[in-house]
């Protein structure tokens, strides 16, 4: 039986989270043994993966709070379950796989680093004092590896590019989702866009909020729809609220039908300071939505600017409000065609059968290396 133990710092909606869920089930219907570990208790998913024959466990921990215990039960969840692969899933928890791997004997180590800056050169140089202790580091973007490189968390040849994949059958334009949810949330005929993640200082809702306020002095009749939670949700708020955006700006909260409210909408934007490779650009492009989003991390492997959308700078939000209106002055069937294009792009490049595919090969690989009988 091929096992695997996925190794996460958290299990919350986020789209590092939603990544290796969909690995995970993925695999496990591909005939794994998969268990799933976190390191702080799980908030989401864990139902899902249940479910679905996936046991998931809590590492305990605390959030900010480092606990030896952690490691003496991710050394206990490997010493009993004896994988053959263990994955695990950004800084933290590739850190503590790392470290467990000292204690108990991990045939193959993967860690995957899930953004562009994982929280300054402290933890890069731990990426680079403990880089011996895994196979292979892998990055969701490819400006995500380069940078790995460039600032030697990782020598070259350790580490891989495997972007993340999304399930274009389950994502995809939905009419009648369309018409069901803007009506329901009271849309009427007015331009919708949305903005999906958590409220922290990476996605840079300030710049969002500043450039709406130029895009309403155009056009009245639209409305920014943003689904998140986080830190500095409230403070956001009362932004919009400053601002004078805040009736035309909704605060949805945490949203399971993320996918159902992307048909809702006209386009899609971002506007983050930094990113790896966003779940949302690949969800938005997978349902036929123009983008408007920052230039930063992988986003343009995944925006096509001038053809899916438009790429801007970061933090400036005088030129994402140029551009939010130049998408909005398009004829409706050129912002079709750009949604056409970009669905396209995606079921080519980002398949999540095509990127299970790829972990699949990779883990064959690693274990042949070292003489393990893949079956």
């Amino acid at each position: 039986m091929k096992k695997i133990v996925f190794v996460s710092t958290n299990l919350a909606f986020g789209g590092a989270e939603a990544q290796l869920v969909r690995l995970a089930i993925r695999l496990k219907a591909r005939g794994w043994e998969v268990r799933v570990a976190s390191m702080l208790p799980p908030t989401a998913y864990a139902e899902e993966l249940q479910e679905v024959g996936i046991p998931v466990e809590s590492l305990g921990m605390r959030r900010g709070v480092p606990d030896p215990r952690g490691l003496v039960r991710v050394v206990d969840v490997i010493r009993r379950e004896r994988p053959q692969v263990v994955h695990s899933h950004m800084v933290h928890a590739n850190l503590l796989a790392r470290l467990a791997h000292l204690l108990v004997r991990v045939p193959v180590l993967v860690c995957t680093a899930h953004n562009i800056n994982e929280g300054g050169r402290c933890r890069e140089w731990a990426y680079r004092l403990t880089d011996f202790l895994c196979d292979v580091t892998t990055q969701v973007s490819r400006a995500g590896l380069e940078r790995y490189v460039r600032v030697g968390a990782v020598p070259r040849h350790k580490i891989r590019f495997i972007p993340n994949g999304v399930d274009t059958d389950r994502v995809r334009p939905n009419p009648e989702v369309r018409a069901r949810l803007r009506h329901e949330l009271g849309l009427g005929t007015a331009f919708v866009w949305l903005a999906v993640g958590r409220f922290e200082e990476a996605k840079d809702y300030p710049n969002m909020l500043r450039a709406f306020v130029r895009v309403m002095r155009e056009c009245e009749n639209t409305v920014l729809l943003i689904v998140g939670q986080g830190s500095l949700r409230e403070e956001t708020e009362r932004l919009a609220g400053e601002l004078s955006v805040a009736l035309r700006v909704r605060f949805l909260g945490v949203r399971k039908d993320v996918p159902e409210l992307m048909n809702a909408a006209d386009a899609y934007v971002m506007s983050s300071a930094w990113e790896g490779m966003p779940m949302v650009l690949l969800e938005a492009g997978a349902v036929g939505l123009p983008v408007v989003t920052t230039d930063v991390g992988g986003n343009r492997e995944v925006v096509m600017d001038g053809q899916s959308g438009f790429l801007v700078p970061p933090k400036n939000p005088e030129a994402l409000a140029r551009a939010m209106l130049r998408l909005m002055d398009l004829p409706l069937e050129e912002r079709l065609g750009m949604g056409e294009c970009g669905r396209k792009y995606i079921e080519e490049n980002y398949s999540l059968e095509r990127v299970v595919d790829q972990w699949e090969a990779l883990y064959r690989q690693l274990l042949t290396q070292k003489g393990y009988n893949v079956t």
